[in-house]
């Protein structure tokens, strides 16, 4: 039994662009209230103004912005009140927001690593801890973690995001494991190579073809195929590849 996600309660971190992005717009077409954050307030902004257009043309669900920075627990609970106060509860928590910088461990500072391991896992855990207790008082939810085939094929130039993404996948498997019973599910999606602005560097854009890449649209359809699964199952990792990648 396939359950739809009209009228579910979302919020997608790292909401306004890419994956994230992708994603809010899925559960936006799906019925869904969603809330989008992310620590750029004009891009935020932007975005909301676009889903909120596709969600008024097709009367869908509806969509909501909040700034966070997920790496700042204040904010976190700040945000966390503010969506489950506006959305009048809360359903669904997909931890998106991440990022990279690919350096060789000798060359990589101290504020790189913790940039990484700060964003990528240690915001998953911040949002998570927020989102169980509303979770329960809504008799239930699910936390969709987007973590990275790096989690499990580490790579030169990538021992700080290897290792965040690493963590995430324990961290994902272990919140399932204490919550089971708690009728909140639990999934890690796992995506390799995805045609997003994400580089690594902030400032250089991806170069040549990227059309063998996983589209953005790709991952949020996975997230709403493992949202609609009927409650006696979970999905509890799902890896996605390109199909025909690059030859080298």
């Amino acid at each position: 039994m396939e359950l739809g996600l009209a009228g579910r309660r979302a919020v997608v971190t790292g909401g306004s662009k890419g994956i994230g992005k992708a994603i809010a717009a899925e559960l936006l077409a799906e019925g869904a209230a969603v809330t989008i954050c992310s620590r750029h307030p004009e891009e935020l902004e932007a975005t909301a103004a676009e889903l909120m257009k596709l969600a008024a043309d097709a009367a869908t669900g509806t969509v909501l912005a909040m700034p966070c920075d997920v790496t700042d627990p204040g904010q976190v609970t700040a945000s966390a009140d503010a969506a489950a106060a506006a959305m009048g509860g809360l359903d669904i928590l997909v931890n998106n927001a991440g990022g990279a910088v690919f350096k060789k461990v000798a060359d990589m500072t101290p504020e790189d690593w913790h940039g990484n391991i700060d964003l990528n896992l240690n915001g998953a855990f911040y949002c998570t801890r927020e989102a169980l207790p509303r979770f329960r008082h809504s008799g239930g939810g699910f936390v969709v973690n987007i973590s990275s085939l790096a989690a499990i094929n580490p790579f030169s130039g990538g021992a700080a995001y290897n290792a965040s993404k690493f963590g995430l996948n324990g961290f994902t498997e272990a919140l399932m494991l204490d919550h089971r019973h708690d009728n909140i599910r639990v999934c890690s999606i796992m995506p390799g190579s995805v045609d997003t602005e994400f580089t690594g560097d902030p400032g250089k854009a991806r170069q040549g073809d990227t059309s063998w890449m996983i589209a953005p649209e790709d991952v949020a359809e996975a997230v709403a195929l493992v949202l609609k699964m009927s409650p006696r199952t979970m999905i509890s990792r799902l890896e996605m590849r390109p199909s025909r990648p690059a030859k080298k």
